[in-house]
């Protein structure tokens, strides 16, 4: 498992996922290799700990045991919990609270289930200049990455998705994020002696559960970032309507049903 930890992708996870990665090299299994660097508030347990018949969520809830499946997928999820543990754990909560609500694990996962899981996968976290945002919220790519260019010098954007994070191992032009909308302020301070990410608690703090089923996202395809992928440096790698959609179209009211 060669990866290019000097991707900015992989700013957040480099040296966790570093670490972790010379103990498997030294013979240790995944989850063993990750519980050796004591930084997270759970125990990564092999796949085959979860009984049957019980739902991941509920049993990280219950146990605080991670089952981790020995592939990219649960080993970014397994660094996320490292570097964003009260954020991991208050999503966890979440989920484990509306599964209990709902008597199990259903056909449909619902608004609020639907919304935690697409954050958990696909967020990627963004501190940025008030005109980046609003570009950003047009879908304004030429503005957002040809006009507003320099501004992206003061914006950091941030990876949380362990899915969208596992699909940069490999790049590709259409790797779209969901973008929470939810302006990161700046300065916030670092966690002291715990490792995680300075956002972590401020993040874990603003999470409430009817702003999330919102689904308060809006898409961003990722290697369009400046400085993250060097084809971008060209202004037509914006020119592709089938990444860089433009904003879908209001639809029009209904009509007025005649008295």
């Amino acid at each position: 498992m060669a990866l290019d930890w000097v991707s900015p992708w992989f700013d957040p996870w480099r040296v966790s996922g570093g670490l972790a990665q010379q103990k498997m090299v030294s013979g240790l299994s995944p989850s063993a290799a990750l519980n050796a660097l004591q930084s997270a508030p759970v125990r990564f347990v092999p796949q085959t700990e979860l009984p049957e018949g019980v739902a991941y969520e509920s049993h990280i809830h219950a146990t605080g045991a991670v089952p981790t499946r020995e592939n990219l997928h649960d080993f970014f999820n397994a660094l996320c919990w490292m570097r964003f543990p009260q954020t991991k754990r208050e999503l966890n909560r979440l989920q484990a609270g509306a599964i209990a609500q709902a008597g199990g694990v259903q056909a449909t996962r619902g608004p609020l289930r639907d919304a935690l899981t697409l954050f958990d996968e696909n967020a990627l976290l963004l501190q940025a200049p008030e005109p980046l945002w609003d570009a950003l919220r047009a879908r304004d790519w030429a503005r957002l990455f040809l006009t507003l260019r320099p501004l992206w010098a003061q914006a950091t954007a941030v990876t949380f998705g362990h899915a969208l994070t596992e699909k940069l191992v490999a790049p590709y032009k259409s790797i779209t994020a969901h973008v929470l909308c939810l302006p990161v302020p700046p300065n916030l301070p670092p966690d002291p002696g715990t490792g995680a990410h300075p956002w972590d608690s401020w993040l874990a703090a603003q999470l409430t559960p009817a702003w999330l089923a919102t689904k308060p996202y809006t898409p961003l395809p990722v290697l369009g970032l400046p400085g993250w992928w060097p084809a971008n440096q060209d202004p037509a790698f914006y020119a592709d309507p089938d990444v860089f959609r433009p904003p879908r179209p209001r639809r029009p009211p209904p009509p007025t049903v005649p008295t």
